[in-house]
């Protein structure tokens, strides 16, 4: 499996021409969402799962962001398949939330836990871990701030998420404490430019400063 691992990664590094953008987000309101699903009986809800499922409903309006670049040509996918970055004891894999932009956020939780326990289980199916048009790697859990990510081929883009963090803030010209989160896109220059990258980081942040706007 790390063999496996090794040769995809050298040759995304070595054949896709990388950028990558950086946003810093209020994480405020992510955390009063979670905190009120949390009081809800049902599924366990993570910050994973909001991050998930906004960016699902991003990737809609930035279609550019979730095609792939095959055979030298761009490929629009029709549907939005979200990978999550999972570490194993043998190395990496990348299962796929199918159609995560229609799924409801605990339905979403459900199907990511199921997913991750199979990763680490090593009984995940080949379903599981095809066709991903997008991934997410998040290592916010072990209170990693910042990293960026190589793109997962033939995805044109993969998205580093770091811990939300409780920070000193400037808030209308007052130093104040505010909960804040870093993301990294890393976007393939095939497939999207800079101001396509731009573009669909800003609607992210947007929606998970203000998550009641994906309604």
């Amino acid at each position: 499996m790390w063999q496996v691992m090794a040769q995809r990664l050298t040759e995304s590094w070595q054949t896709i021409p990388h950028f990558y953008l950086e946003a810093e987000v209020n994480a405020t309101a992510l955390k009063i969402w979670r905190a009120k699903l949390l009081e809800r009986p049902g599924e366990k809800v993570t910050f994973t799962d909001l991050i998930i499922k906004l960016t699902a409903i991003t990737l809609r309006q930035h279609p550019r962001v979730n095609a792939s670049w095959i055979g030298g040509f761009i490929q629009i996918n029709p549907d939005i398949n979200i990978g999550l970055a999972v570490a194993v004891e043998d190395g990496l894999l990348v299962p796929v939330i199918h159609q995560a932009d229609q799924m409801g956020i605990r339905a979403l939780a459900a199907r990511r836990k199921a997913l991750v326990s199979g990763a680490q289980a090593n009984r995940l199916s080949l379903t599981d871990l095809s066709s991903g048009t997008f991934t997410i790697s998040n290592l916010g859990m072990f209170d990693v701030e910042h990293f960026v990510a190589i793109i997962n081929p033939p995805e044109a883009a993969i998205l580093a998420v770091g811990a939300v963090r409780q920070v000193p803030v400037v808030v209308d010209g007052a130093l104040a404490v505010g909960w804040r989160m870093k993301v990294t896109l890393s976007v393939d220059h095939r497939v999207a430019d800079g101001a396509s990258g731009a573009r669909f980081l800003q609607t992210l942040r947007r929606f998970l400063e203000h998550p009641l706007l994906m309604a």
